[in-house]
Order: C-alpha cells, then sequence, then structure tokens
C-alpha cells in the first residue's frame, strides 16, 4: 500500500513539474526611459534579458522572468565605458569597486605609454582571478621603449626600432585595442616623432588606435596636437588626444583652437577624437615638475648633487610652477600619494613648507620638489586649469568621457576624486545643474560614441542581441560625492549596474561578484 501511494506521489510530481513553463527571461527590466547610447531622444520600454544579452526590447509586462528589476522614474543606459582608466592596482582590487559603483562595466587599461608587458600572459591571468568589471587594454609606448631602450635619451638603432616594432605586432596579436603614448613621461619624452609614427603603423595595420598623452599640455600643447594629427596622418590611424585639456594659466582659454584643429584634420578626413575628465585638476607625479633631462637614465639623485646641474634643474622647476602645472601657486600643488610621509597626503606643497618653517615661496617649493623626489616621489594633483576650458571641450561632438581615475578603495591613499566620481558628476553637476550637455549626449559621450572607437558593436548600446552591460539611475539624484578633501566617498543615484547580464548593483547595494572579463580587440570572447 505504502508502495503505491508513493508512486502515485512520483507520478503527479512527474506530471507538475513537466507542466513547468521555463521563464521567457532571466531578467525583465521594467517601466525604464531607455537611452540606447546613440544620442537619440529616450524612449519608453521594457529590456528581456537572457545570458549575458538583451534579446528583446518592447512591452514585456505579460511575460516571465526569474527575476525583474522595476526602473519606473529612472533612467536605462548601456553601462559606461571609462575610455581612460588606471588599472594599475587590478590585481589587488580586481573586483573595480570604485568604477563599477560609477555605472562603469567596461574600463580601457594601459594609457599614457604604460601598460602590462609581457602584455598576453597578463590578459591571461586576468581571466584567472575573478573580474568584478570588463576591461580592455592599450599597449603602451614607454612600456615598449624602456623594455628596450631603458631611459636613454636617443633615438633607435635600426634593430631596436625593429625589436619595438615587434612587440607592439606581438600585443596586437594578443588583443591590444591600439597603442597609446605619454610623451610627457620617461622614457616616451625622448622619442622623435618617426619612430612613433613607425611603430603607430603597426597598430594601425591591426585597426588599432592611438592614444595620447600629449608632448605638452601647458605651453607647448598648440605643437604636441599638432604632432597628434601629424601621427594620425602619416601612420593612418585614428588617434585620441587622451584627457584632452589646457594647463597653467598662459594656456586658459587654448581649448578654442585646439578645437578648432580638431574640427580642421576632420573635415581633412583624419579620425580624431578626445576623452575628457570633468574636473579642473589634474593627477600625476610631482616629477612632471622637473624636466625631462634631468630624468635620464636614472640619473636624476647624482645630477643634483652637482651644484651648477641642480641650479638648472632649479629653474626648471620654477619654470613650470609658474607657467605650467604649477598654476604660479604653491596651493595649487596637492599631495595624493606620498609613500614615504603618508601625512602630506591631501596636503600642499604651501602646507608642507608652512609645516618645516619654510617661506612658501615658489624658490623654496622648488627645493622641496627636488626633495620630493629624492624621497621617492608623489601622486600629486595640480590645480591649474579653468573651468571654462573643461566645459567648452566637454561640448564638443567628439569628445567622450574616460576618469584617468586609478583603482581605488577607502583608506588608500589620497586619490583624485575622479576615481570615485567622474560619471556620475558629468550627469548630476554638468548634465543636471549646469546645463552644459543634454542627457542623450552625455549618455552617448560614456557609451555609444566610446564603443565606436573601440570597434565594438554588441556594447555601447541598447540594442537587441546586445551584451547586457546596462546602467540604471536616478537622473534627479545621480552626484559624486567624492572631493579633493574627502575623496573616498561613492556617489549616490546608481540604482543597478548590470554586467555581462549579472546584477553587480542591486537597488543601490554594491554585491562584490565576478561579473567581468578581459576583452582582447579581434578575439572572441
Amino acid at each position: 500500500m505504502k508502495k503505491s501511494v508513493f508512486l502515485v506521489f512520483l507520478i503527479v510530481v512527474f506530471f507538475a513539474s513537466c507542466g513547468e513553463k521555463t521563464p521567457d527571461f532571466d531578467i525583465i527590466i521594467l517601466n525604464g526611459t531607455i537611452y540606447d547610447g546613440s544620442g537619440a531622444a529616450s524612449f519608453q520600454a521594457d529590456l528581456g534579458i537572457k545570458g549575458d544579452r538583451i534579446i528583446s526590447i518592447g512591452d514585456l509586462k505579460s511575460n516571465s522572468s526569474t527575476q525583474t528589476i522595476d526602473a519606473n522614474g529612472l533612467i536605462v543606459s548601456p553601462g559606461f565605458i571609462d575610455m581612460h582608466t588606471h588599472l594599475e592596482p587590478i590585481l589587488e582590487m580586481p573586483l573595480g569597486e570604485s568604477l563599477v559603483r560609477q555605472g562603469v562595466t567596461l574600463a580601457l587599461g594601459g594609457p599614457d605609454g604604460g601598460s602590462p608587458w609581457p602584455f598576453g600572459p597578463f590578459l591571461d591571468s586576468l581571466d584567472q582571478i575573478g573580474l568584478g568589471v570588463n576591461v580592455a587594454y592599450l599597449v603602451g609606448h614607454n612600456t615598449i621603449r624602456k623594455e628596450v631602450m631603458q631611459l636613454d635619451d636617443r633615438e633607435p638603432s635600426a634593430e631596436e626600432l625593429k625589436l619595438m616594432e615587434s612587440y607592439i605586432e606581438q600585443a596586437m596579436k594578443e588583443g591590444a585595442f591600439g597603442i597609446s603614448t605619454g610623451l610627457k613621461y620617461l622614457p616616451g619624452t625622448f622619442s622623435k616623432v618617426d619612430e612613433v609614427i613607425s611603430l603607430s603603423k603597426i597598430a594601425s595595420q591591426y585597426d588599432g588606435i592611438y592614444t595620447s598623452h600629449l608632448r605638452e599640455e601647458g605651453l607647448g600643447l598648440l605643437e604636441a596636437v599638432q604632432e597628434a594629427i601629424m601621427i594620425s596622418r602619416e601612420a593612418s590611424i585614428p588617434v585620441v588626444l587622451t584627457h584632452h585639456k589646457a594647463i597653467g594659466v598662459k594656456m586658459w582659454g587654448a581649448s578654442s583652437i585646439t578645437l578648432a584643429m580638431v574640427d580642421s584634420a576632420r573635415n581633412l578626413g583624419l579620425d580624431i577624437m578626445m576623452d575628457q575628465y570633468p574636473y579642473a585638476a589634474s593627477h600625476t607625479g610631482i616629477s612632471v615638475l622637473i624636466p625631462s633631462w634631468a630624468m635620464e637614465g636614472g640619473e636624476f639623485s647624482n645630477r643634483v648633487t652637482n651644484p651648477s646641474l641642480r641650479d638648472s634643474i632649479k629653474e626648471g622647476i620654477i619654470f613650470n610652477i609658474l607657467n605650467d602645472r604649477g598654476g604660479k601657486d604653491l596651493k595649487r600643488i596637492q599631495f595624493s600619494r606620498v609613500e614615504w610621509d603618508s601625512t602630506l597626503e591631501g596636503k600642499t606643497l604651501h602646507d608642507w613648507l608652512v609645516r618645516e618653517g619654510e617661506e612658501p615661496s615658489i624658490e623654496n617649493g622648488a627645493e622641496f620638489v627636488i626633495q620630493a623626489q629624492l624621497n621617492g616621489g608623489t601622486g600629486t594633483i595640480y590645480h591649474a586649469m579653468d573651468e571654462r576650458d573643461v566645459e567648452r571641450i566637454m561640448q564638443h561632438p567628439m569628445t567622450m568621457i574616460g576618469s584617468d581615475g586609478r583603482l581605488s578603495q577607502p583608506g588608500d591613499g589620497h586619490p583624485h576624486p575622479r576615481a570615485y566620481g567622474t560619471f556620475p558628476r558629468v550627469l548630476g553637476y554638468y548634465v543636471g545643474e549646469k546645463k552644459i550637455i543634454t542627457l542623450a549626449d552625455a549618455i552617448h559621450k560614456m557609451t555609444g560614441l566610446s564603443a565606436k572607437r573601440l570597434g565594438l558593436d554588441d556594447r555601447g548600446i541598447i540594442k537587441e542581441g546586445a551584451i547586457a552591460d546596462i546602467t540604471i539611475f536616478d537622473a534627479d539624484q545621480i552626484m559624486d560625492k567624492s572631493t579633493f578633501t574627502d575623496p573616498h566617498q561613492y556617489p549616490t543615484g546608481i540604482a543597478f549596474v548590470l554586467i555581462n547580464g549579472k546584477i553587480a548593483v542591486e537597488n543601490g547595494t554594491y554585491k562584490a561578484i565576478p561579473a567581468g572579463k578581459v576583452i582582447r580587440k579581434g578575439l572572441k570572447e
């Protein structure tokens, strides 16, 4: 009797399970206002997601799903693409929380001429660690040059140039999206334009792009933009003027000229674009104030012991404080990371001099710059840009958004606020408060325009068949909270972030899941 009852029970369970209907979608996003990333006007619709793809757009209220997100009153956008990211700490911070909480779903690393090397093995290692955000990489000219020529101030031999070309080709075959240069930094600053063109031609053969920290962004900016345009022409390669800006009081307003140069080049058929972060302060090492020749060969510490050379080095630093990133004011030079004295983090060069009982003069400031470099250098924020240039560059139709931020976590140094706030700042401050650009244009600059630059046709866009990288936010609440005095603050207004169809932020709560992957150009994911 018991056996027969059990058999009937199994039969009932079997037929009941057979009758269960598989949900139409894994996730349905209902009632959202969709900006598809193309720059077009918004529309109301629901999204159906299965696996890592958007498979349906329309009225899906009668459909079933494993999970439903009600986006009523919220903006549904493609996930943001960070076109200039310092991913160097990714092995220590693989989940990339400071990016994901901004709504970033894809970050482009390897900027300013610096990238991992060997290239392919590094990307392979990232495949194994569980990434929280999608990453892609450029191969860095400075990295390759240093690998072959150390910090030598000279032209490469024919053999050295051929070796560098082979390294660029190797990286492109391993999935690099192009080549980056840091012509302001060592050893890239020692390269002639012919060298850069030769290496860029290799990247161009593999449909790569060229992004450049220009040779100068203060005095010499116009000549540096012209050099980048020439590289585009001679190497037949698309160019991005990365973190485009005008540095130093004497160059404020110069963006009106550089943007006209970009327009002229584009009218001639050259593919020139820009990316930008939405702040009037830059960030790099203290060494940017030191003449490049003084750093050649890694012999700075020896050169400053020679009285005549030290005088020349000091004169060069004074010139840069007055005319370039120093902004003519020691209070504009703020320390972000000081390994040898963390109490200076967040303080200015002026503060340091006062603390040591020294007169805060430009001359004494130059001496302290020398001391800082001898101690191992500092990460430094330079408040030396004009807000009108920031706005003018942002309004240009060929400007994308890139944070230039370094992966960050609370309590670690005193980073530039862009590490936490870039994308919400554009949306909350420049769209919402200042109305410099429209919401549709801002989203386009963060998504579709960037994806097109990278040659990705299934990211940065909301369409059927596209990857489900999606950011959902409240246009009235989104805002950066990170400041120059208190940087370790996450933004508000980001409700949901989906990365490859997985929910990484849910109702504003960060979930810390490894939803990302390495994206290699020309190679299947």
